[in-house]
């Protein structure tokens, strides 16, 4: 390229750049924009009409036509310290709910409830007609403070011939209950009238694993007699409770925030829905709550909860509403409830990093099960020491299992040892171990709390996409999970010096950390953590203590026992199992001798 033939080139691409940076015109929006602003216009359009409709039709049943306060919503906003709440004055509803201290996984205003994701609908019986008032025009507000600095918004229907309206929401300086009252004035009311409360909550995603999050996502509900009840939090299909019941409260409940409805007297009933849109990946899953609520005077009131699933927190709102922190099975339920919850509580206080609480509760669940750990491995190492004569007990008996398993009984009770013993403390351990394994994926606390390369112990650690999803897996690779099945191998191998386990079930037992890994891959990076620590200290725990014990003297001490229970007289049990062991011995001998004469007969 010769010099004019570059100095064109760049007089070309100098006019070209002044041209599309000053003078071209905006491009045109892609059809797919320019579809999506035309369905929101006319979704808004829509809106519009039905909310005139249905204003219309609140105002007719009332006997005033279209001649009463025209429909003109405007926002109101009540706010503390945790809450922004945004009201309309069509119909004194929520339509906007902000958690101030809280963002979502990619660090948005976190908005429990947000614009068009809700519908709200009260229903009352006034003079003879079921109105819906939710279609009122509320064009009376006052926003005032109380002594104790709690704010209380008053929207108001006023109507004419002295009739209105009220309603009354009241929320403290801080906190995430909300107070909801409804006055009525100048209409008559039945007795024993009950109005119509229906709530349905199209869920935001606010947590990163969006599969994780619908199922873990479902309706809570608390019955006055038959105690705590739930739709199912894993199905995607529709799914629907009918109870006839009075209840406390119902929550819409996703993993770590939930919207509750709480009354002090009671629902009388409620109808519950949900289901999953799978299509749709703006959406978690969509609830739905019918309830009926006895009319006190001519009003009603009910109290919401709009907040995070925080034990501590929802244990001081109602009943049992803690209930909405799942913490396992009744057994695993009072480990968490009573030890899991407040050591992790109190190591909160004094601790900032959350990495390092796992450290130290991991250290201090080791130190309270350390006499049960080695009490297990010197059983381990007990058997161990027995496996000369347990192999030859095994090569004299060949295929006889139940000859095998009788003169095994016979050693153990000659050396003074309990099979068993070595598997007792291993099956106390486990109710902590299941605890632990329901507490974290659970645990609000860990929710955008950072430790090492994990941006969120609450969620997977991820620190390589794969460019394809492997069943039972996913697409991404958690570090602290490979790390914790690493050391998952490396302890089960510790383990299986200590042991006479052989064959397929020592094969089984490198397998299961495996199929563990595939489990642990998308669950909270803070859980995999925790196993990770546990593993390393068992390794280090095993370690001290096979230096302090002498195999050599446990051979004696097993020998020593050998010659004192000799002429030892047997228990009542032992002396039963070996009678039942023997008599079992002699009924397969005889099975084995009727099979042998039939086929002599054949």
């Amino acid at each position: 390229m010769d010099r004019n033939q570059a100095t064109g080139l760049v007089l070309i691409f100098g006019i070209l750049f002044v041209y599309f940076t000053f003078f071209a015109p905006e491009p045109s929006k892609l059809p797919s924009e320019q579809k999506k602003q035309k369905e929101k216009v006319a979704a808004e359009k829509v809106k519009a009409v039905t909310d005139s409709a249905a204003v219309s039709e609140a105002l007719s049943k009332l006997g005033l036509g279209d001649s009463a306060v025209p429909a003109v919503a405007k926002p109101v906003v009540l706010e503390n310290a945790d809450l922004r709440i945004d009201f309309s004055t069509l119909g004194g509803k929520i339509s906007r709910i902000e958690l101030k201290k809280y963002k979502t996984f990619d660090k948005k205003p976190l908005l429990l409830l947000s614009e068009g994701r809700s519908v709200q609908k009260i229903e009352m019986q006034l003079d003879n007609q079921k109105v819906n008032i939710s279609s009122l025009p509320f064009s009376a507000v006052s926003l005032t403070k109380a002594k104790n600095d709690t704010q209380i918004l008053k929207m108001s229907c006023l109507l004419p011939g002295g009739k209105a309206v009220h309603q009354s929401y009241a929320i403290a300086p801080a906190g995430y209950q909300l107070k909801f009252s409804l006055q009525t004035t100048g209409f008559s009311v039945p007795e024993k009238a009950a109005a119509s409360c229906f709530f349905s909550l199209d869920a935001n995603q606010l947590e990163k694993d969006l599969a994780q999050n619908r199922t873990t996502s479902c309706i809570n509900y608390m019955e006055v007699t038959n105690g705590f009840g739930n739709l199912s939090e894993t199905s995607l299909s529709e799914e629907k409770a009918d109870i006839r019941e009075p209840l406390h409260w119902v929550a819409l409940k996703q993993k770590f925030f939930n919207i509750g409805l709480i009354s002090k007297t009671g629902f009388s009933s409620a109808v519950l829905r949900q289901k999953t849109d799978e299509g749709d990946s703006a959406s978690v899953k969509k609830m739905e709550a019918a309830l009926e609520i006895p009319v006190s005077g001519q009003g009603i009131a009910y109290d919401y909860y709009l907040g995070p699933n925080q034990f501590k927190t929802l244990k001081t709102v109602a009943p049992d509403f803690d209930k909405n922190v799942y913490l396992g099975w009744p057994v695993i339920n009072l480990v968490n409830r009573f030890i899991t919850v407040n050591v992790f509580y109190w190591l909160q206080d004094v601790i900032p990093n959350y990495g390092v609480i796992i450290i130290i509760l991991v250290l201090l669940i080791k130190l309270i099960l350390f006499p049960l750990s080695y009490k297990s491995y010197i059983s381990m190492a007990k058997m161990k020491v027995l496996k000369p004569e347990l192999d030859e007990i095994k090569e004299r008996t060949g295929d006889d299992m139940q000859k095998a398993q009788a003169e095994q009984m016979k050693l153990y009770q000659q050396v003074g040892i309990n099979p068993l013993s070595g598997c007792i403390p291993l099956l106390l351990q486990m109710p902590i171990l299941l605890a632990v394994f329901n507490f974290f994926p659970n645990a609000i606390e860990l929710r955008q709390e950072s430790f090492l390369w994990a941006a969120d112990l609450s969620s997977y650690d991820s620190v390589a996409t794969l460019p394809f999803s492997i069943p039972g897996y996913g697409n991404h690779v958690s570090l602290f999970t490979i790390l914790m099945t690493a050391s998952t191998l490396v302890l089960t191998w510790y383990n299986n010096q200590t042991t006479t386990m052989q064959g397929p079930m020592q094969s089984m037992s490198y397998i299961m950390p495996v199929v563990f890994m595939f489990i642990l891959n998308s669950l909270p990076s803070g859980l995999s953590f925790y196993y990770l620590v546990s593993n390393v200290v068992s390794i280090v725990q095993q370690q001290a203590i096979k230096a302090y014990v002498d195999e050599g003297a446990i051979r004696k001490k097993l020998e020593a026992n050998k010659v004192k229970n000799a002429t030892k007289k047997k228990t009542g049990f032992a002396a039963r199992l070996e009678e039942a062991m023997r008599m079992a011995q002699e009924a397969q001998k005889e099975k084995d001798k009727q099979k042998k004469g039939k086929k002599g007969q054949e």
